[in-house]
């Protein structure tokens, strides 16, 4: 399926991403207007400790309306490697360094409107070594045994797509 961009436009340009509008010819002939969300990807990370607790933030998310609970993620900076964002991320937003990074996978947010591709690691073998947060997060730690983690994400008790997509990679190198 071959489409062909006719016009590409940013429309407008935002801190943590940009809205490009595209109109393209479809395979079929027939042309239509896209939204695009350009984002320079993430990564995200699931810190489990020597007790077999998970590491979550809760943290206010405005598009969302109200507090969400989530894994330890962060924007990649231009031509930022994801591991070493990973390594940044989890000493901002909990505090502790990983000892061992395992890579999990990697996917698209959301392909029908996102340019945003995320990459996953799973944090082991963590040990303290904070880093300064970002002056716009307000991030609660809350360390969660991984079973009532899980139950919580099956009961609908976590509603963020990046925490459940990597908790679904991860399960298969957990004893949960």
């Amino acid at each position: 399926m071959q489409t062909e961009t006719l016009r590409s436009e940013v429309i407008h340009q935002g801190r943590a991403f940009s809205v490009r509008q595209d109109e393209i010819r479809l395979p079929n002939g027939l042309t239509t207007q896209l939204d695009i969300v350009v984002h320079s990807g993430a990564a995200a990370l699931l810190p489990i400790d020597a007790e077999g607790m998970i590491w979550f933030i809760r943290q206010y998310r405005h598009a969302a309306g109200g507090v969400l609970l989530e894994l330890p993620a962060g924007t990649l900076e231009a031509g930022e490697d994801p591991e070493v964002c990973a390594r940044r991320e989890v000493r901002e937003e909990i505090g502790m360094a990983a000892g061992r990074l395992e890579k999990l996978g990697e996917f698209y947010m959301a392909p029908g409107y996102s340019t945003e591709y995320l990459y996953v690691y799973l944090a082991s073998e963590l040990s303290k070594d904070p880093l300064p947060g970002d002056d716009d997060e307000l991030i609660v730690v809350e360390r969660i045994p991984a079973p009532q983690a899980y139950a919580m994400a099956a009961a609908g008790e976590i509603r963020d797509a990046k925490t459940l997509a990597t908790m679904l990679l991860a399960r298969a190198h957990l004893k949960v």
